[in-house]
């Protein structure tokens, strides 16, 4: 089976604007949802599984999505399921409907995430809990998302010689990428001195270093190969893989929101962990890093897209700098990352952030990111981490 014919199609997507809008997350999610039926050609009547990103804060339940969302858009009949996996929530719930639809259990599949963020910090709720390790590394020790990702920048300098001016030239890229989207919350072209003029935020990083939080929502229509025959969908992206793999004991890089890591009683694996999540998409895609055309990864700061380059096997390991001085990860150059403007243009709305990549992904794929489009583009990937071991890659190819 060529990777052309693997997994399920991408019918349909569409996403609400990302910003600070003030509104019930449940609208974000209908206009995203309906934005993406009709991008598909699909009737609601049509849909028999919902999948809803939850909305999470913390650790505690906020909202059963996949019911939430299909009362909103009109109750059908449709079974629903409900994701959650920190920042990996919408792959995960992307994976749900894949896998039933190539179970044959379902044929058209609607998935939606949306969020509304607080301003500042995701930060947890009020009152002790000692067996969180989310509240433990906030309360108790400090520790802040962006402190780990001062860490993990730090890293890099010592390793790989990286500088605060490359962390810089990172958001510099990805906000030039950024203004040919109307979907992105911030709009306007920076330059590196801008950045290290910012607000220290936690050293090495500066405040242009680190993506905001943001109301948003995205959405993804999947259907069979039987029902894109029956309705002729004809030529369509497909869903090759999706990697949700969890870490390998022991876990010997600095995972968040974990402060230390595992004993070293055993061998130290093949992969880190977030490499792990790119080498089970290829496998299962029949595909590998020399493959990819364009690439989505989390840049929740300028540091951590240097490291998703070389996870994803886009270039060896210290490689990343040499790749985004020489103009190679930018629109035009040999892999481009990030061509939304990744989250330094959108920010953080939880469960929509990788069906957020995957609608980029898409119209990448079909041609349609204009102002942004990645030439001759085939095949992309996703990838994308969260807290508790969660993470996900995910592979499209047209």
């Amino acid at each position: 089976m060529s990777p052309a014919d693997r997994g399920v199609a991408v019918a349909g997507v569409g996403m609400h604007p990302w910003g600070k809008w003030g509104r019930s997350f449940v609208q974000y999610g209908v206009h995203a949802a309906r934005q993406a039926l009709g991008d598909a050609g699909v009737p609601w009547s049509d849909v028999d599984l919902v999948v809803g990103g939850e909305t999470v804060r913390n650790g505690y339940a906020g909202y059963v999505a996949g019911s939430t969302f299909a009362q909103a858009l009109g109750w059908n009949g449709a079974r629903i399921a409900t994701s959650y996996a920190a920042c990996a929530t919408g792959a995960q719930a992307l994976d749900t409907a894949r896998a039933r639809i190539l179970a044959g259990l379902c044929e058209v599949a609607l998935v939606v995430g949306a969020d509304t963020t607080p301003k500042g910090f995701l930060a947890p709720n009020a009152g002790e809990r000692w067996d969180d390790p989310d509240w433990l590394r906030f309360r108790l020790v400090g520790m802040t998302n962006p402190a780990y990702f001062a860490m993990y920048a730090r890293r890099r300098m010592d390793l790989h010689g990286a500088t605060p001016e490359d962390f810089a030239q990172v958001k510099v890229k990805n906000s030039r990428h950024g203004l040919a989207n109307p979907n992105a919350r911030y709009r306007k072209e920076v330059s590196v001195a801008d950045v290290l003029a910012s607000a220290v935020v936690s050293d090495p990083l500066h405040l242009l270093d680190i993506c905001a939080t943001s109301d948003g929502a995205a959405a993804v229509v999947l259907v069979s190969d039987d029902y894109a025959r029956r309705h002729g969908l004809g030529e369509s992206v497909r869903m090759s893989a999706v990697s949700t793999v969890t870490p390998t004991f022991p876990n010997t890089v600095l995972d968040m929101p974990l402060l230390s890591t595992d004993a070293s009683g055993g061998t130290e694996p093949e992969h880190t962990f977030k490499e792990s999540l790119a080498a089970a998409a290829y496998e299962e895609a029949g595909l590998g890093p020399e493959d990819v055309d364009v690439a989505e990864v989390y840049d929740l700061s300028t540091a951590l897209e240097l490291d998703w380059i070389e996870d994803l096997g886009l270039c060896a390991r210290g490689e990343a700098e040499s790749l985004l001085r020489a103009g190679e990860t930018t629109i035009g150059g040999r892999i481009p990352v990030n061509p939304s403007g990744g989250l330094a243009c959108f920010g953080e709305a939880v469960p929509a952030q990788a069906l957020a990549q995957v609608c980029e992904l898409t119209w990448q794929l079909r041609g349609q990111a204009e102002g942004r489009q990645v030439e001759g583009a085939r095949v992309g990937i996703t990838a994308n981490q969260g807290l508790f071991g969660h993470g996900s890659a995910v592979v499209l190819v047209r």
